[in-house]
């Protein structure tokens, strides 16, 4: 049976298991009455999805999430809160799903975790041991990588509003001031970041409220450290159908890397030039989450290395990292993509292979699949699948298997209408990524 790239995504957007699991549910290799103890950091896509799966494949284990925010807000579609498309509401969940299912969730922070005796501290005194420890921490900022930039302006003047929340109404509210014929600066820093077409979603969404606001003679600036970016020719498509002349985008080898900022004034200075805003986004580079470098878990370049078979960690023996804080070996340089559904699917393997572990039985063999949605405007929607597997005992990128939008069909009249889809297809995506990790 043959199966089309829009029937295959629709069936990746209503599938919650990505990965063979029932290899796990084994009898349990433990004797007497000892509960086996998992412990999660971190409770975004990936620690959700982490501890929920663990407790689903032996109901046996005990599991701890340990988060410090009572509800947790999707940066998936957090760029369609800037342009008035939704609001934070209506991306946010709490962990009563997880509570139901017998997870002890934990509100807290983990200050220290002590690999050799195998147990974290906590924030508020608490400490845990562990058989098993899942570290999602997600991502956290180098500010020193753009000079003049800090983390008080972000968390005032300056939002780069890259973690979803009061800093993305923050950003709103500027754009909502932003007067028109002015200049909406986005400076992107060098991959790896999370979401690799997270900035140029947001260019546009911010060009469709100056559209639909107007404010037609203003301009969106991409100031970017890097020479391309994913889904190009989709985005440059979108942009000169929906926002002609409005978007521009600078290359790093055309001087689009942003060295330093002048935070009053809102100049962004690059190699060669200055550029002033009426509002300024510094998006600053990324490493991995601070409990992952506190503990050493990163590498000279601020990642996590695991192995892609277990997402065990290389330098740490029984702690798995899982989400956007991880590189995989045997990947290119950087990996896979820092996504949602990409921290899914890692928190699924990493699940799998700790119940295995646990229960003395082979981990499952592991595939990987990414799957990611850009909504450019309202009906305007594109995707990219990624496949990884197993071949030869190490994990390749799959490239005849997943694929991009096209971005020429036969007719516009048919663009529209795969357009249209793919952007309901992208809010059937979230609810169904959200169920999974949380419901």
């Amino acid at each position: 049976m043959s199966i089309n790239r829009r029937d295959f995504i629709k069936t990746i957007t209503t599938s919650s298991v990505l990965i063979p699991l029932s290899a796990c549910a084994a009898p349990s290799g433990r004797s007497g009455s000892t509960k086996a103890r998992v412990v999660v950091i971190g409770g975004g896509f990936g620690g959700a999805t982490a501890a929920k799966y663990v407790k689903q494949l032996d109901a046996a284990v005990d599991v701890t999430l340990i988060e410090k925010n009572p509800v947790y807000t999707s940066c998936p579609l957090s760029n369609e809160v800037l342009s008035g498309e939704r609001d934070l509401a209506s991306l946010q969940v709490n962990y009563d799903g997880l509570k139901k299912r017998g997870v002890n969730v934990m509100i807290d922070e983990v200050t220290a975790i002590d690999p050799a005796k195998k147990s974290v501290t906590t924030k508020g005194g608490k400490t845990l041991s562990y058989d098993a420890l899942i570290v999602s921490p997600g991502i956290d900022f180098n500010y020193a990588g753009v000079e003049g930039y800090s983390e008080a302006l972000a968390n005032g003047d300056l939002p780069h509003a890259y973690k979803a929340g009061p800093q993305t109404l923050a950003l709103k509210k500027q754009l909502e001031a932003m007067p028109d014929g002015g200049k909406f600066i986005i400076s992107v820093p060098p991959a790896p970041f999370r979401c690799p077409p997270g900035p140029y979603e947001r260019a546009s969404q911010v060009a469709n409220y100056l559209t639909h606001h107007g404010k037609t003679k203003s301009k969106v600036i991409i100031l970017d450290a890097n020479d391309s970016f994913s889904k190009k020719g989709l985005f440059e498509q979108a942009w000169a159908m929906q926002y002609p002349g409005m978007i521009e985008w600078v290359a790093g080898a055309q001087d689009g890397k942003v060295l330093k900022i002048d935070a009053k004034s809102k100049t962004a200075f690059t190699g060669f030039g200055e550029h002033k805003a009426d509002v300024l986004n510094i998006i600053p580079p990324h490493h991995a989450g601070g409990i992952a470098k506190a503990t050493g878990l990163t590498n000279p370049k601020g990642w996590c290395s695991v192995d892609m078979l277990t997402m065990e960690s290389t330098v740490q023996k029984d702690i798995y990292v899982v989400g956007d804080s991880c590189v995989h070996g045997d990947l290119p340089e950087f990996g896979a993509p820092k996504s949602a559904h990409m921290a899914s699917t890692q928190a699924k393997v990493a699940a799998g292979a700790i119940v295995a572990k646990l229960n003395g039985v082979a981990a499952p063999e592991p595939f990987f699949v990414n799957t990611c949605y850009s909504v450019t405007a309202p009906n305007w929607g594109f995707s990219v699948v990624h496949i990884y597997k197993l071949v030869d005992g190490k994990l390749k990128y799959v490239k005849e298997a997943g694929g991009v939008s096209p971005v020429k069909m036969d007719s516009e009249d048919q663009m529209k209408l795969q357009r249209k889809l793919e952007s309901e297809y992208a809010v059937g995506w979230l609810k169904n990524i959200m169920a999974d990790a949380f419901a």
